[in-house]
């Protein structure tokens, strides 16, 4: 079996990040970038169903400018057999990311293509479910265990009101919450075994397929900052601030 994992290179999550002076976007320039953490952990449960002898190779595929490659090697390092890296220095929202993953999934024609739940960067959570209609195919979000047997994948789900499992006939897709597992720590030998690793570059324009983006930013701006709070000497006084200050009772 196949697995398809794909791969986001986003904002290191440790970084503070800020608008642009313009507040036409964030800024980006100079900082430290990564892979998403939700595809960290898809790229982790592929390694696991691997070594488990259920799967026989895991590909990585990632959509983006040239430095997307650090990101595949990361995930090559972690134990991903091969890597795919359509360049585009396009914004890719969702709908063009989930068009270009399923030419990749007809190209590769994986049994199960998992990523994250969504990218830390737009928080869109709407990649993997696009893609799942795209292909027709079952659908998995917000998984927190995953079993394959029989030709399914036995998927728990993380829902408002606690946990929800699904059998999915595959092909599949599924989407990777937090707490599905905890990501490998990548060694320096494995770094170095991920140089030799085969990186295949595409071009958008190798699918036939328009990515103009759909959607307009018009502004990115710091939310206001909140007034400093106060201390009361009791509760009546509590209770006097919020009917005639504040005015919610």
């Amino acid at each position: 079996m196949k697995i398809l994992v794909a791969v986001k290179r986003v904002v290191d999550y440790n970084v503070r990040v800020r608008p642009m002076a313009d507040e036409t976007g964030v800024e980006i320039s100079n900082a430290k970038m990564s892979m998403n953490p939700f595809d960290e952990i898809a790229v982790e449960e592929a390694i696991r169903l691997k070594e488990a002898g259920i799967a026989d190779e895991v590909v990585l595929v990632s959509l983006g400018v040239s430095q997307c490659q650090e990101t595949l090697r990361t995930g090559l390092a972690m134990g991903a057999d091969r890597a795919l890296h359509v360049e585009t220095d396009v914004e890719l929202q969702p709908l063009a990311v989930a068009g270009l993953l399923k030419a990749i999934v007809d190209r590769e024609n994986p049994a199960l293509v998992v990523l994250g739940k969504q990218a830390i960067d737009d928080d869109a959570n709407q990649t993997g479910q696009m893609l799942a209609a795209l292909l027709g195919w079952g659908q998995g979000t917000f998984a927190c265990a995953v079993k394959i047997e029989s030709g399914a994948a036995v998927v728990t789900r993380e829902i408002d009101g606690g946990t929800r499992t699904v059998s999915l006939k595959l092909p599949a897709v599924i989407t990777t919450d937090l707490r599905l597992n905890e990501p490998r720590y990548v060694k320096l030998p494995d770094i170095m075994k991920a140089k030799k690793k085969s990186i295949e570059k595409l071009a958008p324009e190798d699918f036939d397929l328009d990515i103009t983006p759909r959607l307009q930013t018009l502004k990115v701006s710091e939310p206001p900052k909140r007034k400093a709070g106060i201390i009361v000497d009791d509760v009546n006084e509590l209770l006097d601030k919020l009917r005639n200050e504040a005015k919610v009772i």
